[in-house]
């Protein structure tokens, strides 16, 4: 469906709105088409396709707000959502807060162009998607020691997204993404250790080969192979780029406006402190190009920009959407989100940590004696007092050196203390959203044997 199509829904949504009796109104339009293929044992095990346009409708009544969506885009459907909301907003409780952003507050004049959201080159054939995957499967086999694949899969999406509101905004653009993956089994029966591999790009072009990211499933799985269990104690941790971004979007969750208005976050009194290390800084990075979380405005129209969340170690901001910062007498930060059936909540896109000046070999080999987290099981993180306890595998580190793997053990500490702490390697990988490479934490507590 064209932009123009798009476009027009909305502003059709915005007009069965106002004669409903909504003082105000936002709605959503998004025309979608995905493709995944899965194979397993050298044949294809699923082959899926969807496509089709969702469309939401917030209206607004005073302080009340209600939420409907629907797939079909009949004239009737229209109108029939456009009541419905309006009936539910009546009966919805009062919240002062709620509301569009002021006219002077929309964005205007982006370059979506200059984003590179959307691969404009031709729709992947089926055949092609199921090529990948079978090259990926095919190349995790080949790796010794490594007893089967449990899936290998390829997958293509793309699609368009218009919002447009009763104050006067309106805007779209279209993503798209292009992903190979595979799961990769070493050993036999109780002794099977399992590990992946998966890279996700948007634009074709720029996704690595597929027998790489087979291979790289297949090699972790077989170093996995016959683990123990560690030592028991305070030993330096290394989270492992795969998993290292955890910790950082533990923080994220800490400073987002909805947690912080209720009060439930060990961030609430945190404004202006230290919570990383001081040569360390957080960013957000909206118009990174290529780059899934990007996007020239949020979901309630307002401008997105480059923010310091941290700077050189002490918090700077909140996360915000106009909701949470009008409770807070703040202004947004423009990182409102949202679905067709939901209201606009904020959240995080791009965000860049400092790296460090050493490679994850070099940290490994000044750990000494220590764990290397290669990923987690399981989480219990008290959002409260930042208490926190994660289940984890990876490999026991002596003199600098990897010895064996390990599993069954967990790593457990305070989430304050432990970003207070932590050391950047520079091994980021640039095509992601979150830029947060290998980190080592001296003193984290291990239970394990």
């Amino acid at each position: 469906m064209s932009d123009t199509r798009l476009s027009d829904l909305t502003q059709a949504l915005l007009e069965v709105a106002k004669r409903a009796g909504a003082d105000a109104a936002d709605a959503m339009a998004v025309d979608g088409r995905s493709i995944s293929i899965d194979v397993r044992g050298g044949k294809l095990e699923q082959a899926e396709r969807s496509e089709g346009v969702e469309i939401g409708l917030r209206v607004l009544i005073g302080g009340r707000q209600a939420c409907v969506s629907a797939s079909d885009i009949s004239a009737r459907t229209l109108s029939d959502m456009a009541e419905r909301a309006v009936a539910m907003a009546r009966e919805a409780p009062n919240d002062p807060y709620a509301g569009l952003a002021d006219p002077a507050q929309l964005a205007r004049n982006w370059d979506i162009a200059a984003f590179e959201l959307e691969d404009n080159s031709a729709e992947p054939a089926a055949s092609a998607l199921e090529a990948d995957a079978r090259t990926a499967e095919a190349a995790a086999l080949a790796v010794a020691g490594v007893s089967q694949v449990q899936s290998a899969s390829a997958s293509y999406s793309r699609k368009r997204v218009h919002i447009a509101a009763s104050n006067g905004f309106s805007g779209g653009y279209g993503r798209s993404s292009r992903a190979v993956s595979a799961v990769a089994i070493s050993g036999e029966g109780l002794s099977m250790e399992r590990d992946w591999a998966a890279e996700s790009r948007t634009f074709q072009a720029d996704l690595p080969d597929a027998a790489s990211i087979g291979a790289q499933a297949g090699q972790r799985a077989v170093e996995r192979a016959n683990p123990r269990r560690p030592k028991t104690g305070a030993y330096p941790v290394l989270f492992d780029e795969r998993i290292s971004g955890s910790l950082i979007a533990h923080l994220l969750a800490a400073i987002n406006g909805s947690a912080i208005s209720r009060g439930a976050s060990w961030l609430r009194d945190a404004m202006d402190t230290p919570v990383l290390p001081e040569a360390l800084s957080l960013t957000e990075e909206p118009h990174r190009p290529r780059i899934s979380g990007s996007r020239p405005f949020d979901a309630e129209g307002l401008a997105t920009r480059r923010r310091a969340i941290v700077e050189n170690g002490v918090l700077r901001s909140w996360t915000l959407d106009l909701a949470t910062a009008r409770k807070l007498g703040l202004d947004s930060t423009g990182n409102a989100t949202r679905g067709t059936a939901s209201p606009p909540a904020p959240s995080v896109g791009n965000v860049t940590l400092t790296p460090g000046v050493q490679s994850r070999a070099e940290l490994l080999r000044d750990m000494g004696t220590g764990l290397l987290v290669t990923s987690f099981i399981g989480a219990t993180v008290n959002p409260n007092t930042g208490d926190y306890s994660r289940g984890a595998s990876g490999f026991w580190v002596e003199n600098g050196q990897i010895q064996y793997p390990v599993n069954e053990c967990t790593v457990a500490g305070n989430l304050r203390e432990i970003l207070m702490r932590i050391i950047p390697a520079n091994d980021a990988r640039a095509h992601l959203s979150h830029l947060v490479p290998s980190l080592l934490v001296e003193g984290l507590t291990l239970a394990g044997q």
